[in-house]
């Protein structure tokens, strides 16, 4: 049983978060996984955070027309010892996700399988932190004379303890937190974004510390 909180982050500091990117030449990707991993960090009190993200595994120009399901989900590792500053952090972010990248085409199963961690029913191999960054074209379907409008609903499930999704809206950037109810109270998700948030915004005035 999940839960859902959502989290408009305004076009200012999205702006503002776009021009950092440039500035650091890394993609929003990199810099939003790195914030994500410190606010895990210390709301764990760990040095050492891992997440998955989804990958649309179409590494060959061969299978972009197909259609079909080809994604795979990559695991990313985060050091956080040596209180390192963001800007370091973020380096050290780029290059372990464009490791991670160079790899994609291995399956996550065969990865499980190598590593053979305990495993349990009751969670993920590996990981139980998703981070998702929506960059796809959202204009709408020309279907002719048919329209297609969005169906909302409470969220039943989720597939892991936590889930941060980021798209882009109308206003700037949009995040969805999604949670497992049996382990996070609504409140205790909405002030770890609260906190994210803050965060942010912390790392945009002060990059270097």
């Amino acid at each position: 049983e999940g839960g859902r909180h959502l989290q408009p982050l305004g076009r200012s500091l999205s702006d503002r978060l776009q021009a950092r990117c440039r500035e650091a030449r890394v993609t929003p990707f990199m810099l939003l996984q790195a914030a994500f991993a410190v606010l895990l960090g210390r709301f764990g009190d760990e040095t050492d955070v891992v997440m998955g993200t989804p990958v649309a595994g179409r590494v060959h120009r061969d299978v972009e027309p197909l259609i079909g399901f080809f994604v795979n989900t990559l695991v990313l590792r985060t050091d956080l010892s040596g209180d390192p500053t963001f800007a370091e952090l973020l380096e050290a972010s780029r290059r372990s996700i464009l490791d991670a990248y160079a790899h994609q085409h291995v399956p996550f199963e065969m990865l499980v399988e190598e590593l053979k961690p305990e495993r349990s029913l009751s969670r993920s191999p590996l990981f139980q932190i998703l981070f998702v960054l929506q960059n796809a074209d959202r204009s709408p379907a020309d279907l002719g004379a048919a329209r297609l409008e969005p169906i909302g609903g409470e969220i039943v499930a989720v597939k892991f303890d936590l889930e941060l999704n980021a798209g882009e809206g109308l206003e700037g950037l949009e995040l969805s937190w999604l949670y497992k109810r049996e382990l996070f109270h609504a409140a205790t998700v909405e002030r770890m974004a609260g906190s994210f948030g803050a965060l942010l915004e912390a790392l945009l005035e002060r990059p270097k510390e």
